[in-house]
């Protein structure tokens, strides 16, 4: 009895130990104390002007304004983000002392930032610091410079008021991050180039592009096993951007990739809903060296494994009620053989981003409607009207399968029951009635 009495005790010390040390390495904010903890933003004055620019560019590579704008002013907050644990609200980050991030000092930004230690306990992994924790000591400090320029808002928010219980106790994610959470400084891949390890950098830290392009589990943590291979965001998917030839960019040219980043449109896919805002708020106002390094990095990525399905018949009685459908409702701006409109709306017709097993941007669409990205290089961001008023679930099912599997396209049957669950969701209306 004695015997194993020890032999649990050594058990229960060694799991304490394992325990202790994940903590150290998950919440460990040592690298910040690079950072003054001293001077608060709020009063912080004459930041150097060549760092500020830098951090302005800091800034637009990590899309900070699209989240924490929504009305109120520029980085205010109030943007509402959907998760599948509840509405997160994005907080208010201008260097107002009350409201906003003007009582932190440069080492409690970089904390926040970088490790997802907030002024209001543990951030929500909805504020990518999983990905912004690659960012370097240089570009923190510039980020901070840049943020003592931003105009002061008092603007209040409650960043957890769409969340239930547990989850809107912060310190829920103490859990989380003992588990998920990889507190490290961005490392390269070995053999890569200097520009695509440039584009690795970008892609990991700053953009942070594998928050939306990468699956989740059930707990909302990126499944390291489907890097960069698509995921759903709830209301919208996200596309593979791997090189599979069938669903990813493996058909892509560089050339494309690059001006599809820098405009919203490359001739066959138009940026719309969440990547729109992405490419409006952050690459667009990226240098051209650096989108070509980001497109050159995904080149190196393994390919998803997906594979290309049988198309759906032709000549079945729902493909055919689809094509009917498709040319008196979608062809005069899609185009007859689904060429699109000169990269202003979407060609259909080779568009790999379509035939992902996932269909939920396009049921978000024809559902709601969307608008394409408004850009310096392309200005016009056109608008796609809302169908639910005009096409039953099944219809809109019928119509997505005639796009997915025509001109070449392969992809498998959209689910009727997934439309109308959309429906739900989105509160789109319903199908007006026949008479």
């Amino acid at each position: 009895m004695v015997r194993w009495k020890k032999i649990r005790l050594a058990v229960a010390l060694v799991a304490v130990a394992v325990l202790a040390t994940l903590a150290w390495t998950r919440f460990n904010t040592k690298r910040s104390a690079v950072a003054n903890d001293t001077v608060t933003l709020a009063q912080l004055r004459g930041a150097d002007a060549a760092a500020v620019a830098r951090g302005a560019y800091v800034m637009r590579t990590g899309d900070c304004m699209a989240c924490h704008s929504a009305g109120q002013g520029e980085f205010a907050g109030g943007y509402n983000i959907d998760t599948p644990f509840g509405r997160i609200v994005s907080s208010n980050i201008t260097p107002d002392p009350e409201t906003g991030i003007g009582g932190m000092t440069e080492r409690e930004f970089f904390n926040a930032v970088r490790h997802g230690q907030g002024s209001k306990g543990l951030l929500y992994p909805a504020m990518p610091y999983t990905a912004y924790q690659r960012l370097t000591d240089q570009d923190m400090h510039d980020l901070w410079a840049y943020m003592s320029t931003v105009a002061p808002v008092h603007n209040e928010i409650e960043e957890t008021a769409g969340l239930g219980f547990p989850f809107n106790i912060r310190l829920v994610m103490a859990g989380w991050n003992l588990l998920f959470f990889d507190n490290r400084p961005f490392t390269p891949t070995p053999g890569l180039s200097i520009e695509q390890t440039r584009g690795q950098y970008l892609v990991d830290g700053g953009t942070h592009c594998a928050a939306c392009h990468s699956p989740r589990n059930l707990l909302g943590a990126e499944s390291g096993k489907g890097y960069m291979q698509g995921g759903n965001l709830g209301l919208w998917y996200a596309p593979d951007l791997t090189p599979n030839p069938h669903t990813g960019l493996g058909g892509a040219s560089e050339d494309s990739v690059v001006e599809y980043l820098r405009t919203g449109s490359n001739g066959v896919a138009v940026a719309t809903g969440p990547m729109a805002e992405a490419v409006e708020h952050s690459f667009q106002h990226l240098e051209e060296s650096d989108i070509r390094s980001i497109a050159r990095y995904l080149q190196t990525l393994p390919a998803s494994p997906g594979t290309r399905p049988k198309a759906i018949a032709q000549d079945t009685p729902a493909m055919q009620r689809g094509a009917l459908r498709y040319e008196v409702n979608c062809s005069a701006c899609h185009g007859v053989r689904g060429e699109g409109m000169g990269g202003m709306t979407a060609a259909f017709a080779g568009n790999r981003s379509l035939q992902s097993d996932d269909a939920t941007s396009l049921m978000h669409v024809m559902l709601v409607g969307g608008r394409a990205a408004a850009t310096e290089a392309k200005p016009t961001g056109a608008g796609m009207p809302s169908f639910a008023w005009k096409m039953s679930d099944r219809q809109i099912a019928e119509t997505l399968d005639y796009i997915r599997n025509s001109w070449g396209n392969a992809a498998k049957p959209v689910d009727e029951a997934e439309v109308a669950r959309l429906r739900s969701v989105l509160s789109a209306r319903d199908q007006l009635p026949a008479n």
